[in-house]
């Protein structure tokens, strides 16, 4: 069955995409991975969306624009690669999250945009969209919902392993022992992303090759400020996301230092230095206190080298690669792991662990959109796979 997984993360730069070709073999699942890109938004659309994002308010009028926009761009997207990789069976549309609705550790609900209907008219192919919503219904926190993909790729490796997904959001799986456990540490690109573009200093939106990191220095004080986070001490499962971590978290912490700081005032670079120095900080933090001796990074930070220099650093018992080394290639490992659990869900079965996300019990995902034709579906599967071996 040939799926096309999408996703645009929450660094809301673009729309990622992977055609995945699965294969049940017995016990173990295939994927050869096809065509993969990247498409990122429109400039105009892009600072849109990001005018709405929180704590700014949004109308509904606004929602109803910018879900129609981003569907539009997706089925494009969508047209796109289908054009390039050929005719697939399901299209998974994640869509733009713009609120993740999380109180006292419990997740209440999830927003994403990015009408399905849009897809499915241009391409004609069944939309599965709406993946997180079950989940949190269930109790869980719906993310992160790549927990499903990283069990079945890496539960093989000896003596654990952590799969880190350095996006906007940093979030982890750890498979230690027969257990899997997954949760959002905090900002990787975030904060990060939200300097660079508030304040100019480079017209791509974020810090590329970690170059302005790299000329700055760490602030102890802004460091330890945001360290102090109480998010980092809550016990998973947990989630976060913009919510939280935005422009103004970064100018209050600022405007929070002492007039006059014995560590100096700080510039930009030093800034981006902190917040690149705090994505370290908390990950080797959780990564050591998981006790594993592999950790395999995907995301757009696993492409920093201040970050992924600094993780080695702070990990010298641990192997830190990408995870292009297992099948995954780094820039693409989401749209992939949505496209699984398309494949999942055409399938019945679930597209969640619930020690993945904290919920009651595995819940199959998605709401399905009919394409040109009837909406049929393949033969239920009462197995799921316990490995998964992709290629390309």
């Amino acid at each position: 069955m040939r799926i096309l997984g999408m996703i645009s993360g929450t660094s809301h730069d673009g729309i990622d995409v992977a055609v995945v070709d699965f294969t049940p073999e017995g016990e173990v699942l295939r994927g050869r991975v096809g065509h993969t890109a990247s498409t990122p938004y429109p400039a105009e659309l892009r600072a849109r969306l990001l005018a709405a994002l929180p704590p700014a308010p949004m109308t509904l009028a606004e929602v109803c624009v910018l879900d129609t926009l981003i569907g539009q761009c997706f089925a494009e997207a969508a047209a796109a690669a289908i054009e390039a990789g050929g005719p697939v069976d399901l299209i998974v549309s994640h869509g733009q999250t713009v609120f993740h609705w999380v109180e006292e550790a419990h997740a209440r609900g999830t927003l994403q945009i990015g009408q399905p209907a849009w897809i499915a008219e241009r391409t004609g192919v069944p939309v599965l969209s709406d993946v997180r919503i079950r989940d949190i219904t269930a109790g869980g926190h719906g993310a992160p919902l790549v927990s499903v993909l990283d069990g079945l790729l890496l539960g093989g490796l000896e003596n654990g392993a952590a799969a880190l997904n350095l996006g906007g959001i940093s979030n982890m799986t750890v498979l230690r022992d027969g257990r899997l456990y997954a949760y959002d540490i905090g900002p990787a690109n975030a904060l990060i992303d939200a300097v660079v573009t508030a304040r100019g200093l480079d017209p791509r939106g974020y810090d590329a090759g970690g170059a302005i990191a790299a000329s700055g220095r760490v602030h102890p004080g802004l460091l330890a400020a945001l360290l102090d986070e109480p998010y980092y001490r809550l016990a998973p499962p947990k989630s976060t996301g913009k919510e939280l971590f935005h422009l103004g978290y970064v100018e209050a912490a600022l405007a929070g230092l002492p007039e006059r700081a014995t560590d100096g005032e700080v510039s930009d670079a030093d800034l981006v230095a902190t917040l690149a120095e705090l994505t370290v900080r908390t990950v080797a933090a959780d990564v050591r206190a998981a006790g594993v001796a592999t950790l395999v990074v995907s995301g757009g930070g696993c492409r920093n080298p201040v970050i992924m220099d600094g993780l080695r650093a702070a990990l010298p018992g641990v192997r830190v690669s990408p995870s292009d080394a297992y099948g995954a290639p780094a820039d693409d490992k989401e749209a992939i792991a949505f496209a699984l659990i398309g494949w999942l869900s055409a399938h019945g079965l679930p597209g969640t662990v619930p020690g993945g996300t904290g919920a009651s019990a595995p819940r199959v995902l998605g709401t399905l959109t009919p394409g040109a034709g009837p909406l049929v579906l393949p033969a239920p599967v009462t197995t799921p796979p316990r490995s998964l071996v992709l290629a390309r």
